[in-house]
């Protein structure tokens, strides 16, 4: 032990920041030498959707606005972007505004979690300016800014203004990523393209272009879930709970009462009397005592 300590020791006397920064030149000119595939656009493999924008998927180099109600399935579209780039071997990134990004269930789109770098500022004025920072890096094929609900501002959903509408535009020009906004229909965005979700009352979901300049204004696309969640093999459309209307019988046992709560016909009552049950009067207690008042 303590002749690798020397050892470390002698190392750093030497020079090891100059060794340090020689093995990332080296990282980099791998990375560099690595074979990629030109890329353009990131499709999320579901063709009813790619097909609503003129490039045929979300175009890299530009902000997308994805704005809808919560359970619409904006999150889990971007997520399925971000799984298209994972999928190409690049880099992505979550500013994650609400702090509800959750792991696993990102994992099961095929987002691969050693490529997604997310990032959950304490403020909420450094979520804009983070995906700024990330989308001009150039690091990132798709930076995703979640900006459904404030941090820190008591529930109220922030706004982007138009001036930073503008600064995320640019900066994902300048990077040559994508840039997803993910917003609230009370606290739109102001400047970019924008796709609105919506939830068709549980049996499914759909997409409508609301503002673009490339065209394609007012199209609208109506999925079941099965297309957005192929995973949980979702059938007849995507109904999640399908209970049979063949009379009592047919209710689902975890919705039935439980035998011991029924007993004595008063619930957790007859189950513990003397505890649970109401105690006698007082004052019946009293008077029975011969106690006066």
């Amino acid at each position: 032990m303590r002749a690798a300590v020397e050892q470390r020791g002698e190392a750093g006397a030497t020079g090891s920041s100059g060794s340090v920064v020689e093995q990332l030149r080296e990282k980099i000119r791998q990375l560099q030498a690595a074979p990629r595939r030109y890329l353009a656009v990131l499709r999320t493999g579901m063709e009813a959707v790619d097909a609503l924008l003129p490039a045929g998927g979300f175009p890299l180099g530009q902000a997308v606005e994805l704005c809808g109600e919560a359970a619409s399935g904006r999150t889990s579209l971007a997520l399925r972007a971000v799984a298209a780039a994972h999928h190409e071997e690049r880099l992505c990134a979550w500013v994650d505004g609400p702090r509800e990004l959750y792991p696993p269930a990102a994992a099961a789109l095929g987002v691969d979690l050693e490529r997604l770098l997310i990032v959950r500022p304490q403020a909420p004025e450094q979520r804009v300016w983070a995906a700024v920072q990330l989308a001009r890096s150039g690091a990132f094929a798709c930076v995703v800014l979640d900006l459904t609900r404030g941090v820190g501002s008591a529930g109220r959903t922030p706004r982007v203004s138009l001036a930073e509408a503008r600064k995320l535009a640019d900066a994902a020009e300048r990077g040559g990523g994508l840039l997803l906004l993910l917003t609230s229909p009370e606290a739109p965005a102001d400047g970019m393209t924008r796709l609105r979700t919506e939830a068709r009352d549980g049996k499914g979901w759909s997409v409508e272009v609301v503002r673009s300049r490339q065209g394609g204004t007012g199209t609208r696309a109506e999925l079941p879930w099965s297309v957005l969640y192929p995973e949980l093999g979702l059938e007849d459309g995507g109904r999640v709970l399908d209970v049979a209307e063949a009379g009592a019988d047919a209710t689902p046992d975890f919705l039935r009462d439980q035998a011991g709560a029924l007993r004595n016909g008063c619930g957790i009552l007859g189950q513990r009397p003397g505890r649970d049950a109401p105690m006698p009067s007082l004052r019946e207690g009293l008077d029975a005592a011969g106690v006066a008042g």
